[in-house]
């Protein structure tokens, strides 16, 4: 006598099975399944980031502008490899420092500009505005507008090119010509064009001068300085060359 076998379903015939009658773009859709370990990754390699660049940036404001990727690394407390697996080379670095620090620095000057009356207390509040964001570390501000990948041998990173500094201070450009274009009107327009960007090289390269000049009694003030750069934008040196009554100079360098 046979003993009856019992059957097995067809399992695997029941995965593969697909019905013929059934529209196709029915038959694919299926339950979407997301997987959120992508973003959270990327969300961890961001926050990871930014605390490498504040890290970075407290790093050179002890150490100096000429701290090296292994200097900041130590300081951090990590190795010199995971600085470059996340900016490259040094430039990459000071390229995301600076992003930051100038972006930082733009919106203290808009702050500080948005509460002037006249074009000219304007102008005397992005200065002022400017010489202290970049006085609170002179190290920092050193490190972030001169690009130089001393540790990486070869061509210049393309932050060398101005990186963010270029777009920095074109911004400011601009928010220099608004109040003057609104003072001046149509008849200024050809000067607005021009003097903006001259403006700010003349603010630039006076106040890096500034920074580096060591402490005397004979240094400017932070506010005196910031009053001097302001009437060379407005009136020049000419009451420096001609002779004046005091009164007359006081009006060129305090007048607003």
């Amino acid at each position: 006598m046979r003993l009856p076998i019992p059957s097995v379903p067809d399992t695997l015939g029941i995965v593969n099975f697909q019905d013929t009658n059934i529209s196709p773009s029915i038959r694919l859709q299926q339950p979407a399944s997301p997987d959120g370990r992508s973003s959270r990754w990327q969300s961890h390699r961001e926050e990871r980031r930014t605390e490498l660049i504040k890290q970075a940036r407290r790093a050179v404001h002890a150490l100096g502008s000429d701290a090296s990727m292994e200097d900041i690394a130590t300081a951090a407390g990590t190795s010199k490899s995971v600085f470059y697996r996340y900016f490259g080379d040094k430039a990459g670095l000071q390229q995301a420092v600076g992003e930051v620090v100038l972006s930082q620095m733009q919106h203290r000057i808009q702050e500080a500009a948005q509460s002037a009356v006249t074009p000219r207390e304007g102008l005397l509040a992005m200065v002022s505005a400017y010489l202290q964001m970049a006085d609170t570390s002179p190290n920092v501000y050193a490190f972030v507008t001169s690009y130089a990948p001393a540790d990486q041998p070869g061509p210049a990173h393309p932050a060398a090119a101005g990186g963010p500094l270029g777009h920095f201070f074109d911004a400011i450009a601009d928010m220099i010509a608004k109040p003057m274009r609104s003072h001046l009107g149509d008849v200024g327009e050809a000067v607005i064009g021009y003097w903006p960007k001259a403006a700010i090289g003349l603010v630039r390269n006076a106040g890096e001068q500034w920074l580096s000049t060591p402490e005397s009694p004979a240094k400017p003030t932070q506010e005196t300085m910031a009053r001097q750069i302001t009437a060379w934008l407005c009136v020049g040196i000419a009451p420096e060359l001609t002779p004046a009554s005091p009164t007359t100079k006081l009006s060129a360098k305090e007048g607003l």
